[in-house]
């Protein structure tokens, strides 16, 4: 079911609020939002595919249901939910989170699949990134049972004999999204010509001559839906971009871009960090023991 259109009304309260820096649920423009999202990994031992048989194999689904929102349907997926399994398969799967070479049990004949399913319990908003925080939470959550190879017989150890054993990550990208909107505190001018110097992400960002349109960070529905221009950036602690798309028709200087990318990096710092205390105190609070 296709929601309904925002009204003229609440696009220029919206516009109005904007002009003085607020937001109308509260928060501040750079302020993230509750989204509520359940995310579960589980494995198995399979054999590899012949054209990669040192690598495990990863695959991420995600599901949208009803639950949360009136606005989904069960049955064929949405155009949200089509969007949601692209964004998550890129920043989670084909930027090589997971070591797959560690995940290899025996060349050519064992390997693990990793099935990474990903439920949405509440849509308040920005679906992208809250799915994509709870996907890289429950792969540095999980746990293998280890296993042992002798000759040709592979024997899988259980928790009790044995500690599992975490996954080999490369890196922690996650993806946040701005919404971008003209500066409603000025008239629409032409943009400059200046040249900007865009061969570092280091440094202060490049000033310009035509102002910078408003910047808010983990936009709800309604202001996505009125956004001149989205930006989703999946990035990692080390500022190394993974994915960036760019939505809508208004064009963005690469000092905007630039603007986005040092808040974003903020942002995925204080977010790592957070998992890695939050997991740690959890594994430390289960108090597991091998006999």
């Amino acid at each position: 079911m296709r929601p309904p259109s925002p009204s003229i009304p609440e696009k220029e309260f919206l516009v109005a609020s904007l002009a003085q820096n607020l937001r109308i649920d509260g928060r501040s423009l750079l302020e993230m939002r509750p989204t509520r999202v359940l995310a579960h990994v589980d494995a198995k031992m399979v054999r590899p595919p012949p054209e990669r048989p040192y690598e495990g194999i990863i695959t991420v689904h995600s599901e949208i249901s009803p639950m949360a929102s009136s606005l989904y349907e069960p049955g064929r997926p949405s155009e949200e939910e089509v969007a949601l399994s692209r964004m998550l398969d890129k920043v989670l799967r084909r930027s090589d989170t997971v070591d797959k070479e560690a995940l290899c049990v025996l060349a050519g004949q064992r390997v693990w699949h990793l099935r990474l399913t990903i439920h949405c319990l509440a849509d308040a908003g920005n679906l992208q990134d809250c799915a994509c925080i709870a996907g890289i939470a429950a792969l540095k959550h999980f746990r293998r049972p280890e296993v042992e190879v002798v000759g040709d017989e592979i024997i899988v150890h259980p928790p009790t004999s044995r500690a599992p054993v975490p996954l080999a990550m490369h890196h922690t990208p996650l993806n946040l999204t701005f919404a971008f909107f003209p500066d409603a505190s000025t008239t629409s001018s032409s943009s400059s010509n200046a040249p900007v110097d865009t061969t570092s992400l280091d440094g202060p960002v490049p000033s310009s001559t035509s102002p910078a349109p408003q910047m808010l960070l983990d936009p709800s529905p309604l202001e996505a839906t009125l956004a001149s221009s989205t930006l989703a950036l999946a990035l990692n602690s080390q500022r190394e971009l993974c994915v960036v798309h760019k939505a809508g028709g208004m064009p963005l200087s690469p000092a905007d871009v630039l603007r986005a990318v040092n808040v974003a990096t903020d942002r995925v710092r204080e977010l790592v960090s957070r998992i890695d205390r939050d997991i740690s105190t959890d594994w430390n609070s289960r108090g597991v023991e091998v006999q």
